[in-house]
């Protein structure tokens, strides 16, 4: 069971960041989720890059193993219903944990309370991710419904 999780989540994660990084690449969103996550580590932009996409997959394996874990308790698993739940987890953390946490935590972003005098690097997302671009939150819909429907479909087993 929790080798269908992670397989999953694995597959999940590299599909949830190639949508996002097409996005990115031809203009959808100017949203760079490796550079966000690596710099709460480090502040050198190269290396940031690579321990943040190190840390998204996996925070993809850790989504994968709770959803599976949900598909348990209901008793129940489709891609439907990862697609369901990848839809809840793209509304939360875009509303929510982008939005009001992420900024309180990183150490390099940007708060509605930051001075002018203060040095933020990395711009906040803002709600639904909308600092990013109009387009970011409906990619990030898409690529965490992907991500959620073939964690949804590997765990039916």
């Amino acid at each position: 069971m929790i080798g269908e999780n992670v397989a999953g989540g694995l597959v999940g994660t590299f599909a949830l960041t190639t949508i996002v990084r097409i996005a990115s690449e031809i203009g959808l969103t100017r949203m760079d989720f490796a550079l966000i996550l690596g710099t709460m580590f480090t502040t050198e932009r190269r290396r940031a890059r690579a321990v943040g996409y190190g840390v998204h997959i996996g925070l993809g394996l850790v989504f994968a193993i709770i959803y599976g874990g949900v598909f348990t308790l209901i008793g129940q698993s489709s891609w439907w219903l990862g697609a369901l739940f990848g839809t809840l987890h793209a509304l939360f953390f875009g509303a929510v944990v982008l939005n009001v946490l992420l900024p309180v935590v990183h150490p390099l972003m940007g708060t509605p309370d930051t001075a002018a005098h203060e040095h933020a690097l990395i711009e906040p997302p803002g709600f639904l991710m909308l600092n990013y671009g109009r387009s970011t939150f409906l990619v990030m819909l898409v690529a965490h419904v992907t991500f959620g429907a073939i964690v949804g479909w590997a765990a039916r087993g």
